[in-house]
């Protein structure tokens, strides 16, 4: 394996939001001399050789991957950054290295290395006539980004990105690597094992916790993703009255009466965007169908603000800067009516056209949780009246909708999982009005959920409070799979102040 030692000794995330100081940023690649088995089985021993190093020089690791959380949750202060991008080798699985109990279509099986970018990964999948089941709001992150995060998804009766990984490849010391999946689902052979060279580990415990684990359980060489075949997208934009109607869909999930573009038909996602200064006009509402993948459909494209038709408000919101309070009604009504292009006629593109590479402008700060879908309206009302006593917030209040995960510390933790984006330009006022929105939260007894890889106040408390036993659960999984001196490598700041270490 390639491994450039860069010497930098700083790293600012995708949003500009932070710098982290650190020891080295190491830029990792496959060896192009070799094949792709033979090379991505020297990675293999590459990364052992960069925790080896990391025990005896007593420095911590973290692998990095397009760095678009923006908590630390990816850096490791005076440690050592892994640049895994060029990481990226595909592979299809033979029928041979597939498990006789394996219920699913074997021809939906894709494996990569953890560099792919879920970008990357749906061009190659669309040229096979497949795709990813779900994605977030862009495609911006690596697949084991998004994952190692629980980056949530956009198919509310599907789940996050994590949910559609049946395999985990992961390096978990100088002298062990190990192939993980449930012991429930069984999904690879042992010839599979044979061509990794690896150890075959059964535990739906163990996998359930290093599916979303932010790096702290070694370094995740390899996904076995189950896909399916390449769709469409219906997608349309309404400016629909914030009603009683709105409030029960939002709620129940029930469309059987809902006045949407296809009337009852239950769609494969559903969001609705709510600006506190004009309600009065409506909701934004954005419905999207699943439809079979055909050639003659018009791609999408950007309005003339650059906003595509599954691009949410981080991709406009940081043109706001903090104005004066008066003003900010004014502004934010300004920007989103300028940005937000009503699709009353139905725009088709593949899963990655529709969710694509969000381009930002300014500098954005984004908090995300996630509380029973049930309790959206009551949310949305809390919002709309703490904005009045202790705003304005300099942004809009999102709502999206994604199905529970069985990852064990996967935020989408609910049955079905009202995700509340808080898009804002960065500035101390925002910050100050996320702290009031959680304490107001935690007043009003609501459950709630942090996104790991946005901005966010997680505290040992919090977690104990979110997660329960699970977080338990999670930090004894990773005591099973890393022995004390890994334990220290794989342990970052957030980890810690998180009470996860």
């Amino acid at each position: 394996m390639k491994v450039i030692k860069t010497g930098v000794s700083s790293w600012e995330n995708r949003h500009e939001t932070f710098t982290e100081q650190i020891k080295d940023l190491y830029e990792l690649g496959n060896e192009a001399s070799l094949d792709a088995l033979d090379s991505y089985n020297d990675a293999t021993k590459g990364l052992q050789n960069l925790i080896k190093e990391a025990i005896e020089t007593d420095t911590p690791l973290r692998s990095l991957g397009a760095g678009w959380s923006w908590t630390k949750i990816a850096t490791v202060k005076d440690g050592v950054m892994l640049d895994t991008k060029p990481l990226n080798t595909r592979f299809t699985i033979a029928d041979t290295a597939i498990n006789p109990a394996y219920t699913g279509d074997k021809e939906h099986l894709l494996f990569a290395q953890s560099g792919n970018g879920i970008w990357e990964l749906g061009e190659f999948l669309k040229n096979k006539g497949m795709s990813l089941k779900t994605s977030g709001a862009s495609n911006g992150q690596t697949i084991a980004g998004a994952i190692g995060t629980g980056a949530h998804g956009s198919a509310f009766d599907f789940g996050a990105v994590q949910d559609f990984v049946l395999g985990l490849h992961i390096v978990v010391s100088p002298d062990r690597h190990i192939w993980l999946e449930r012991a429930s689902a069984p999904v690879v052979a042992q010839r599979f094992m044979d061509l990794l060279q690896t150890q075959l580990v059964q535990d739906d415990e163990l996998f359930n916790a290093a599916l979303v684990s932010f790096g702290s359980f070694g370094i995740i060489h390899g996904v076995l993703m189950e896909t399916e075949p390449l769709f469409l997208l219906e997608t349309y934009v309404q400016r629909l009255p914030y009603d009683a109607q709105l409030q029960s869909i939002m709620k129940t999930l029930d469309f059987s009466t809902a006045n949407l573009p296809h009337g009852n038909e239950r769609p494969f996602h559903f969001s609705v965007l709510l600006n506190p200064y004009d309600l009065d006009k409506g909701a934004f509402v954005t419905t999207i169908y699943k439809r079979p993948y055909r050639t003659d459909y018009q791609p999408p494209v950007d309005n003339a603000a650059g906003i595509g038709p599954g691009d949410d408000a981080a991709s406009f919101i940081g043109t706001i800067t903090d104005a004066v309070p008066a003003l900010i009604p004014f502004v934010v009504t300004k920007v989103l009516d300028a940005s937000m292009t009503l699709n009353n006629d139905p725009h088709f593109g593949t899963l990655g056209e529709i969710f694509s590479n969000t381009t930002l402008r300014g500098k954005l700060l984004s908090a995300a949780i996630g509380f029973p879908a049930e309790l959206s309206p009551k949310v949305a009302d809390l919002m709309i009246n703490i904005n009045k006593d202790i705003g304005p917030f300099t942004g809009v209040f999102s709502f999206r909708y994604v199905k529970q995960t069985k990852a064990t510390l996967g935020f989408t933790r609910f049955e079905h999982t009202c995700v509340m984006e808080l898009d804002a330009p960065l500035s101390d006022n925002t910050y100050s009005f996320y702290t009031q929105v959680w304490l107001m939260l935690e007043h009003e007894n609501i459950p709630f959920t942090f996104h790991w890889g946005k901005a966010n106040e997680v505290t040992p408390q919090r977690i104990q409070r979110m997660y329960g036993a699970a977080a338990t659960s999670w930090i004894n999984a990773r005591k099973t799979l890393l022995n004390a001196d890994c334990q220290k490598v794989f342990t970052n700041q957030i980890t810690q102040q998180w009470g996860l270490a």
